[in-house]
């Protein structure tokens, strides 16, 4: 069982790992085009998930419980966010960048947590956040601006795995609860692009409009078998595990897609991995789970 679910959980950062060459196969269309239809078909893909499961009795209650609903408007504007960013930032030759918010992303959930839940760290987590402050600073005066990329969707999937504890809901219903709340403002928009012929989908070659649909399919898979890990092994190997897919959109970006990485920058990226490894080893040594949030989207 744990090594199915350890299979599973590698199986999960793997695909976000990759993530970053299929929308440069898409770097032609327009970031917000790709963002609709990410939305309308991962709602189309769990949609026919739940079908198959005949996993309709939340739907009900959820309509009756308006805080709970708030909770998830929130969160899917969150994601929304996230996402765009994201995609944006990897088609504007940014893959590195994008990285670094997801190797900082489990300390700025554990300074979310002492900020809005009043959780107490302990030495190490001090630490290993403080060195990576240190690395957030070094970045900056060494580029004269804030690395934003990075930071946005650091803390959009921060606060949006701070959100997601407090819905009673799992993965699936959950994220199609996100998409059905944002599926009729992204009908919307690409209503009005092929009302003013500017819709790659269905205009272009076909293996864009392929790769447009199988969107959907692309954001559900690796969060399914990351719910399935979760199921399956402890949350302290989640918390490691997570650093796969990161890691592997940083190879991509520098030996793939040939992104500068300067020496400055080498500098700033090192610190932040010596913070994750302290963070890391502490979290190893006490036998705790990694407050890593709710780690399942990515991007």
């Amino acid at each position: 069982m744990k090594d199915r679910g350890l299979l599973y959980g590698v199986a999960a950062y793997t695909l976000w790992g990759v993530l970053p060459i299929y929308w440069k196969l898409l770097q032609g269309v327009p970031t917000s085009e790709i963002l609709v239809h990410r939305i309308i078909w991962s709602l189309v893909f769990l949609l026919l998930l739940l079908a198959l499961r005949r996993q309709w009795s939340w739907i009900i209650p959820l309509r009756r419980a308006p805080r709970t609903l708030a909770i998830l408007a929130t969160a899917a504007a969150l994601l929304v966010v996230n996402w765009f960013t994201y995609i944006w930032g990897v088609n504007s030759g940014l893959i590195v960048e994008t990285s670094l918010g997801y190797f900082i992303n489990p300390l700025v959930n554990v300074l979310l947590g002492v900020l809005l839940l009043h959780e107490r760290m302990r030495p190490g987590q001090w630490i290993a956040v403080s060195v990576a402050g240190a690395g957030v600073l070094y970045l900056t005066l060494s580029y004269g601006s804030l690395p934003w990329i990075a930071l946005i969707l650091a803390f959009t999937f921060g606060f949006y795995g701070l959100l997601k504890k407090k819905v009673p809901l799992g993965p699936i219903q959950s994220q199609s609860a996100e998409m059905a709340i944002l599926f009729f403002p992204a009908l919307t928009y690409l209503v009005l692009l092929f009302n003013n012929n500017q819709a790659s989908f269905g205009q272009s070659s076909l293996l864009t409009t392929v790769l447009l649909v199988a969107s959907g399919a692309v954001t559900a898979i690796p969060l399914l078998l990351f719910a399935a890990a979760a199921q399956r092994i402890p949350l302290s190997t989640i918390g490691i595990l997570q650093y796969i897919a990161p890691t592997m959109q940083f190879l991509i970006g520098v030996f793939i897609y040939g992104e500068v990485f300067t020496t400055e920058r080498l500098i700033g990226f090192c610190i932040i991995w010596i913070a994750l490894l302290i963070y890391t080893l502490e979290s190893l040594f006490y036998n705790k789970p990694i407050k890593s949030g709710e780690m399942a989207i990515k991007s």
